[in-house]
């Protein structure tokens, strides 16, 4: 687009989003959720944030959840022992008010917060929601170290809290290590000392829930259902259509000045699948925030992304953060062709991944040239050795593997969601790529992401495409992926290729029970380059995860995780302005478009 054209666009998004907000800038509680209130400290109280999901949820049940847009929904309503800090990721107590480690750093003493209560719901006496207990804990994290089939974490907590394997097993009716000492406290002990327990507790899956919500719903119920302690109280659920939440008015946290939290009255959520239309809806003052831009607008609406990262971009605000995500094509093993690592070896080396975040994503991404591992604090990122683009070799691997310029090797099916259209892209300039370098034919297939994760799950794809975003800021986030305990099985754990390696596993083991920090990394980055030179799976890029934002909406931090607190999240009043949206306009010449456009 010329730059002139480009202007217009900024002019034209600045000039709608000086005019939008959550409220009417004037305070009162005349009932209207888009009204502001001042309180105590100077922010606002009031106000309706309105999000949109590209894909629609696979379940609201936190032991089912494990793509990103399910959490996104699930995470407004319940709660765990410890929560992440949105601005920083460090975990800090949730409905844990303290706890207590012993000498052996093996055994964790956790005081409940008194007070705290379920939302209301039919399932309760009365439909009155009641007071959470360290019963309640004990309930739901026997049931996320469970095999149940709604139970996608059952290795989660495997081989790390006492009696775990043992009730896998069908030799225990609990969790041995899972002790209510009473109503308020709550013990784990674990096999052996574990830093990252705190964070494994603020994941979803290990939230609280009640169980007379199960005894009426049932598991698969509740797929469709939220029932929590959270800031957040759904009062629509809708897959594909819309889920909406109000304002918790028990919820038990606040602010430094004493105000209860959350600031917002409602939260809506649309389901614009297209991202182009997403856009337009955010342009046309429908939505206060786009996670991720159309590719082909990036440099439209923000010129360039360092730019972004500058804050050079002034018309609107953009936050931008290199994620812990990566985009990845996976290998199921089991595939005879895929069975030969020659074959493995010939797609890694015969995608131009530079090419691929230049011109397909117009800088979007980092190339994932390293390990599967994105970089973060700490963690020997660079010490991973990946594949560079070398079509050569890659034509020779096939050879080696008897498919010479890909003669008579069968054609291949490539499964995805479309993302909003984004992962299309993606593929079309992989699959151009396999074919002049490979001679490889390969196909495509989209579907909703709540129909693909079943298939890939239960190991019914041979080659698929996925993204994993980090459930907490530690390597182990990423690698368990290729744990032989996680290899797919009933559409539970999340060894999606069928992988088994011993190997793997003593060194991946190993680095979960080393307590030094920079030890374990780098048996973390040992295990890491295991996968690699196995060519288990086709790391494509790591995630620069770039929101579009309505300057009005505050405390809305950006993350590596896009973890989300929207209990914390609140508007500023609209400033009046006497500036018309047309004044703002320019045609293509430069000049300004009069009154009558």
């Amino acid at each position: 687009m010329k730059l002139k054209n480009q202007l217009v666009v900024l002019a034209f998004l600045a000039g709608l989003l000086v005019s939008c907000g959550g409220g009417s800038g004037e305070s009162g509680e005349n009932g209207d959720p888009n009204q502001l209130t001042k309180i105590e400290g100077g922010k606002f109280q009031g106000g309706v944030l309105r999000l949109n999901s590209i894909e629609d949820y696979t379940s609201l049940f936190p032991t089912a959840i494990n793509d990103v847009y399910s959490t996104h929904l699930a995470g407004n309503v319940y709660e765990g022992l410890f929560r992440f800090d949105q601005a920083t990721l460090e975990t800090v107590p949730a409905l844990a008010e303290s706890f207590e480690i012993d000498n052996s750093k093996k055994v964790y003493t956790f005081k409940i917060r008194k007070g705290v209560k379920f939302h209301d719901d039919e399932c309760f006496s009365g439909g009155t929601g009641r007071e959470v207990t360290a019963d309640d804990f004990k309930y739901c994290l026997d049931f996320a170290c469970s095999n149940h089939e709604s139970n996608k974490w059952s290795t989660l907590f495997k081989d790390v809290i006492v009696g775990v394997n043992d009730f896998q097993d069908g030799k225990a009716d609990e969790v041995a290590g899972i002790v209510v000492k009473d109503d308020y406290t709550l013990e784990i002990t674990l096999e052996d000392p574990l830093s990252s327990l705190p964070d494994m507790l603020a994941l979803l899956s290990t939230a609280v829930y009640p169980k007379e919500a199960i005894d009426q719903y049932g598991y698969e119920g509740m797929k469709d259902k939220m029932i929590g302690t959270g800031p957040f109280i759904p009062t629509q659920i809708e897959n594909g259509s819309a889920v909406n939440f109000k304002r918790n008015p028990n919820y038990w946290r606040t602010d430094d000045f004493g105000n209860q939290l959350p600031y917002l009255a409602e939260v809506k959520v649309s389901f614009i699948q297209d991202k182009a239309a997403e856009l337009d809806a955010f342009k046309n003052d429908e939505l206060d925030m786009v996670w991720g831009l159309p590719v082909e607008e990036i440099e439209n609406i923000m010129g360039t992304l360092e730019e972004a990262k500058a804050g050079e971009n002034k018309e609107f605000e953009i936050q931008s953060v290199n994620a812990l995500n990566i985009q990845y094509y996976g290998f199921r093993f089991t595939n005879p062709e895929f069975s030969d690592i020659n074959v493995r070896k010939a797609f890694n080396y015969a995608v131009d991944r530079d090419s691929l975040v230049e011109f397909i994503l117009d800088g979007e991404g980092v190339a994932a040239h390293n390990g599967f591992v994105p970089p973060m604090s700490g963690y020997p990122y660079e010490s991973v050795n990946g594949y560079d683009y070398n079509p050569k070799l890659a034509k020779s691997l096939m050879a080696k593997a008897g498919y010479k310029g890909g003669a008579g090797f069968p054609e291949l099916t490539l499964y995805l969601n479309e993302s909003g259209g984004v992962n299309v892209k993606i593929a079309e300039f992989i699959i151009a790529m396999l074919e002049e370098n490979l001679g490889v034919k390969v196909a495509m297939k989209t579907m909703p992401i709540n129909e693909l994760y079943p298939k890939v799950e239960a190991g019914e794809l041979e080659f698929w495409r996925f993204g994993w975003i980090a459930d907490y800021p530690d390597p182990a986030t990423f690698l368990h992926l290729f744990h032989s305990g996680e290899v797919a099985e009933g559409e539970k754990a999340q060894n999606y290729f069928d992988y088994y390696s011993p190997e793997y596993n003593e060194v991946y083991e190993s680095a979960l029970k080393e307590i030094d920090k920079e030890k374990r990394n780098q048996l973390y980055a040992e295990a890491d380059q295991m996968i690699i030179d196995d060519a288990v799976v086709m790391p494509l890029m790591f995630t620069v995860g770039i929101r579009l934002i309505n300057p009005l909406v505050k405390d809305f931090d950006i993350n590596e995780m896009e973890y989300r607190d929207l209990a914390v999240v609140n508007f500023i009043e609209k400033k009046k302005s006497t500036t018309r949206v047309y004044d703002n306009l320019v045609d293509e010449e430069g000049n300004p478009i009069g009154e009558e456009y």
